[in-house]
């Protein structure tokens, strides 16, 4: 069986997040997506089948189990696709757990993935939140912002945290984070920080200790939500391609690409996008 590895929103070689990518899983049960998830030990591989609904379906699978829609590896399944020639530049959709998605692969290499409309779905506990990540809310929480649940596919916790200083020194209690992700039906925690270290509207940390992820260096799927999040507090634009950092704390660094698309205040469209490097073909 072919299986191929990439890193996805590389910033460069040996950066963004690594996910296993499986181009043909159609005689494959869930049984076996899972073992090879959790063999693979990636913190998401994507699984590639038909799909009556769309020109192809996409499964996500941690090593705990599976999930409905995951960003970096879907930027990573169509960088893969592309190089391998299965898949020309053009507009995709794609069936996933979180419904059917447009996906754009450009002549550059570039994936730009359509994310579901924002939900928003109110605040979580400043303090509570704090505490888990080894703080109190006064030292390491922006008190411009508010700790709020929001969700373009995947339900996450949003944390703005004051400084990128702040940020680096967090050491989360995974045991705590996990059970208040489970409190309130989230995947995890997307953290960050308005201070950034270039051209870009945040620098973040996203924590899924409750799917067996402590850390990971690119998430889409939550950049999508605070993409949204950051335009309805007009800390951004619409129609905008704006950069966001993540990974640097894990000598990762990545660079998500993400846009909302508006008529006045309501958001219609969100796109997550990056590019994807260090693409290796393994068999199992």
């Amino acid at each position: 069986m072919e299986i191929y590895t990439v890193n996805a929103f590389a910033k460069r070689s040996g950066g963004g997040n690594g996910a296993g990518v499986v181009p043909d899983a159609s005689g494959l049960t869930e049984e076996q997506m899972q073992s090879i998830a959790k063999l693979l030990g990636f913190s998401e591989t994507a699984f590639v089948a038909p799909s009556a609904q769309a020109e192809l379906r996409l499964r996500f699978f941690t090593p705990a189990g599976e999930v409905p829609l995951c960003g970096h590896a879907t930027i990573g399944t169509f960088s893969v696709l592309g190089a391998i020639g299965k898949l020309a530049p053009g507009e995709y959709t794609q069936e996933t757990g979180a419904g059917c998605l447009r996906v754009r692969l450009e002549e550059d290499g570039t994936v730009l993935m359509e994310q579901s409309k924002p939900i928003f779905s109110g605040p979580a506990d400043r303090e509570a939140i704090a505490r888990s990540l080894g703080g109190s809310a006064e030292e390491l929480l922006n008190p411009e912002l508010g700790v709020e649940i929001v969700s373009t596919g995947l339900r996450d916790i949003l944390v703005p945290v004051r400084s990128r200083e702040a940020l680096w020194r967090i050491q989360p209690d995974f045991e705590q984070v996990s059970r208040l992700s489970r409190d309130y039906d989230v995947v995890g925690y997307h953290l960050f920080t308005e201070e950034t270290l270039g051209r870009a509207a945040a620098h973040c940390r996203n924590l899924a200790p409750l799917y067996g992820i402590p850390e990971e260096a690119a998430t889409g799927t939550s950049t999508g939500a605070l993409c949204c999040y950051l335009f309805r507090r007009g800390r951004i634009g619409a129609g905008e391609l704006t950069a966001f950092e993540q990974g640097y704390s894990m000598d990762r660094p990545s660079e998500i690409l993400a846009r909302v698309e508006a008529r006045g205040e309501e958001i219609q469209e969100v796109w997550v996008g990056g590019r994807a490097l260090d693409i290796e073909k393994r068999e199992l």
